[in-house]
């Protein structure tokens, strides 16, 4: 079952359960494909690797927006903006730990035979194809400038 497939059904389901939280996060994940469909050029499908390129940036602003409000003392807000996170992360693939991460770019340095700074461009290049999805670009470009460093 595709995640599209999957979303409206768990949509019923939360409206069923009037469970207010998840179905405001599904529903921003609804809201976010039926825009991707509506661009120029769109298929009026979403395959399952965009759409967890759009859930993986509707995690992020989720968490983002977390963080500033622990930042202004806002547990309110910031326990709604964790939950739906969560919600959505159940949508997103497993992420790798830092140090599988680490040895992936290990062999992609290698492999590459970078030696310097001066290459973190194709490291990142060939980082991002491989690893895109399966970790946080951030732990990425932090892990390889301190193995290039």
């Amino acid at each position: 079952m595709s995640i599209s497939d999957q979303l409206t059904t768990d949509i019923k389901n939360a409206m069923l359960a009037k469970d207010k939280q998840r179905l405001s996060a599904l529903r921003a994940i609804k809201s976010a494909f039926l825009l991707e469909n509506t661009k120029e050029g769109a298929s009026g499908q979403i395959n399952d690797q965009t759409a967890h390129q759009l859930i993986g940036k509707l995690h992020k602003q989720r968490m983002d927006a977390y963080q500033i409000y622990v930042d202004q003392n806002r547990p309110d807000l910031a326990d709604e903006e964790i939950a739906q996170a969560k919600v959505l992360e159940e949508y997103l693939p497993e992420q790798m730990s830092d140090e599988t991460v680490r040895q992936e770019l290990q062999k992609i340095i290698t492999d590459l035979g970078a030696s310097g700074m001066g290459d973190m461009g194709k490291v990142m290049g060939k980082a991002m194809g491989v690893l895109k999805g399966k970790a946080d670009g951030a732990l990425i470009s932090k892990t390889v400038k301190e193995l290039l460093a």
